[in-house]
């Protein structure tokens, strides 16, 4: 049971923190025993890349996941194919985000004040970019990619029914549309997900009322991005893990500038944040240690999320059915003899 912050000097003075509810505690965990790893996101190309793998080194910052933002897309074959070297070298998951999303294309809705449909495929030509996305990047060693509409995901998942994708290539769930109930995260997984970043401002109970509806892997960032809240939780990491295990401790970073997409007019912002969030996992991992709380981690290199529950996958022929072109919208529906 890990300690609470400040104890056992509160306990002395009368001001002991309540003892942990063991019905609270996750009962779940990795399949190979863990019950939290390490991601590091916004690693937007190889140069990025290798100052985390530097930083990483250099601090003693153990790294199961490194995450991408502005997407395949973005990068060139030689790009993906380094990083993935890279990330084999040192047994490190990465991750890539499909395509095209709203927030990028020409409609107004997502630079209005309601959001419009975020960061979600719009339109067939959008989702379509991002399955082939998907397939590129598969192609060319990608294990592991990240989506953040539900439909890209359930196509995803039926093509790794159907061995169009690897059958170990694994989905991760993007914290802009990240479920903040249990009956969503139960969906969400059954669609295909392997792992789901929750928004950063979930209480304590609601992991633990999450944890009562699904097994499937959380991702949540100890530290936010700003257009995430920027919230800064590392002294919750440990009841974070308690709760909300299996657990991704992602290591974010408040008060810097967005970099999606990024570019090299970018590059000194994006390699300086991205020594920054190593440190950041480091003062995590340091807490952690403290608090008695740092047993538990997965073993380096480890990365599939066990047996989850799923709807049965979309098969070949089962999708829309095609208007008839001697079909007119206008014409009324044939009745059926005897009715």
């Amino acid at each position: 049971m890990p300690h609470a912050p400040g104890e056992p000097a509160l306990g002395r003075l009368g001001f002991g923190a309540p003892e942990p509810d063991p019905a609270d505690a996750s009962p779940h965990a990795f399949p190979d025993g863990g019950r939290w790893r390490t991601e590091i996101p916004s690693v937007e190309g190889p140069e990025a890349l290798a100052a985390v793998l530097k930083e990483s080194t250099r601090l003693g910052v153990p790294v199961h996941r490194i995450s991408q933002g502005s997407g395949v897309w973005m990068l060139s074959d030689n790009e993906i194919t380094d990083m993935v070297a890279a990330c084999a070298a040192r047994d490190v998951e990465l991750c890539l985000f499909t395509g095209p999303r709203g927030t990028w294309d020409t409609g107004a809705a997502t630079r209005s004040t309601s959001g419009g449909g975020g960061l979600r495929a719009r339109g067939h030509d959008q989702l379509a970019g991002c399955v082939e996305d998907a397939l590129r990047a598969a192609s060319l060693g990608v294990t592991c990619l990240l989506v953040a509409d539900e439909g890209v995901l359930w196509l995803l998942h039926g093509l790794r029914e159907l061995g169009e994708l690897p059958a170990h290539t694994t989905f991760k769930v993007s914290a802009l549309v990240g479920p903040v109930n249990p009956a969503a995260y139960a969906v969400w997984e059954r669609l295909g997900a392997d792992s789901l970043n929750i928004p950063s401002d979930l209480s304590l109970a609601q992991l633990t009322e999450i944890r009562r509806a699904s097994a499937a892997p959380m991702d949540l960032y100890v530290e936010a991005p700003d257009d995430l809240g920027g919230y800064v939780r590392m002294y919750d990491a440990a009841e974070l893990i308690r709760r909300g295990a299996p657990l991704y401790l992602k290591f974010g970073l408040s008060k810097a500038p967005g970099i999606y997409p990024y570019g090299a007019h970018m590059r000194e912002t994006v390699l300086a944040t991205a020594r920054e969030r190593v440190r950041r996992g480091r003062l995590v991992l340091d807490l952690l240690d403290r608090l008695g709380a740092a047993d538990g981690m997965s073993p380096p290199g480890s990365r599939l999320p066990g047996d989850l529950h799923r709807f049965p996958a979309p098969a070949p022929g089962t999708g829309p059915v095609p208007r008839p072109a001697s079909a007119s919208p206008s014409a009324p529906a044939s009745v059926p003899e005897g009715i």
